[in-house]
């Protein structure tokens, strides 16, 4: 299979769809690799290193697109990318689109065959190439929010973890998944005072034992959620719905009970966002204020990071990729139901319930869809 790795072109995304080291193991497999000139630069991996691991350096994104069989990606293909798409290709990526309606629109479009990272299963009931992504997310939303805090950037002027004789900050997270225990493990060492909340019990339990009381766990209500914000300092937002449009836990009317510079970081901004005042933001510019809270909404954050992410991503996703070229896309759907949980589009049809019922489209299952 020719597999092609473009250069990502969304606004401060340095990461590549495929470490070196795994370009290097396709290749083993007898697959072709084309990756476009400096796409991994950005994650400090030179185009020579490309080469030396047997994949072909093109000069322009246009080749990757029209030559490559199956395209490798991180984040969601932008327009001028979705347009360079046709029946008989595979993108395999990061594509969120329940929030997303012109991307969604313009890959049924394309016809060609979209699977997207975030919805892939596994025998657990995990999320498996959206984890390693989500640990990065979740750490990094802590050092991000305590730079919040900062009252240059018009924060409160808070310490995430105080002085001693001075108490530290109140760090509320929303969403007790992967991104939330690992945002309050971060704010548990930094020495803040955390509380997490979640509706389900069981993992409620598990966090508890797991820290043995060093932050609170608080069963997710309204009335919860509205007790945590009148006291928090930083709230990170961390609810998932694996596919679908994240749910709206903090209302605007609720920052009138905040503190003036508490600070939000909206983890699942890529679906749309946990609070109501959400809008996506960039590295160049990743902050902004409303009623006097400042918000954190960074829809590419691991980005910030490039070489750490790219390589736990390999990581994830090589399994998943070897899988698709070696057997052909089809056959690898057919043998892997956790790997057709992750088709989203098949040649002009939503093959996702989450998304149809999201953006108003039919739903085609997607065993039925692939045939």
């Amino acid at each position: 299979m020719i597999i092609g790795i473009p250069k990502e072109i969304k606004n401060h995304e340095y990461r590549v769809g495929m470490s070196p080291a795994g370009v290097r193991e396709l290749g083993i497999q007898g697959h072709t690799i084309l990756v476009e000139t400096g796409a991994g630069e950005g994650s400090g991996f030179g185009d020579d290193l490309y080469r030396q691991m047997g994949a072909a350096i093109v000069d322009k994104a246009e080749t990757v697109f029209e030559e490559a069989e199956m395209i490798l990606k991180v984040k969601e293909p932008q327009p001028s990318e979705c347009r360079q798409l046709s029946k008989g290709q595979t993108l395999f990526t990061y594509l969120h689109l329940a929030p997303d309606p012109e991307q969604t629109a313009l890959l049924v479009e394309s016809g060609a065959t979209c699977i997207a990272y975030e919805t892939v299963t596994d025998d657990r009931g995990g999320l498996p190439l959206l984890a390693p992504m989500s640990e990065v997310a979740g750490r990094m939303a802590i050092q991000e929010g305590a730079w919040c805090l900062e009252k240059a950037r018009g924060g409160a002027g808070v310490l995430l973890g105080g002085v001693p004789g001075v108490e530290p900050a109140d760090v509320v997270v929303l969403g007790g998944g992967v991104v939330g225990l690992n945002a309050a493990r971060m704010a548990c060492g930094l020495g803040a005072q955390v509380t997490i909340l979640d509706r389900s019990l069981p993992r409620l339990k598990y966090i508890d034992e797991l820290y043995s009381g060093r932050m609170k766990t608080i069963f997710s209500t309204t009335d919860a959620v509205e007790r945590c914000l009148r006291s928090a300092d930083l709230v990170i937002g961390a609810v998932l719905i694996p596919g679908a449009a994240a749910p709206k836990l903090v209302t605007r009317e609720m920052l009138s009970i905040m503190k003036p510079g508490a600070v939000l970081v909206d983890v699942a901004i890529d679906q749309g966002g946990c609070f109501e005042t959400s809008r996506p933001t960039t590295h160049q510019d990743p902050i902004y204020e409303v009623d006097g809270i400042v918000h954190y909404c960074v829809a590419n954050m691991p980005g910030a990071v490039a070489r750490t992410s790219t390589l736990a991503l390999t990581n994830a996703t090589l399994p998943y990729a070897m899988q698709l070229a070696n057997a052909g896309v089809l056959n690898a759907l057919r043998d892997n139901r956790h790997l057709l949980n992750g088709l989203n589009v098949h040649e002009g049809h939503i093959t996702s319930q989450a998304v149809a019922e999201a953006l108003g489209y039919a739903c085609l299952p997607p065993m039925q869809a692939i045939g």
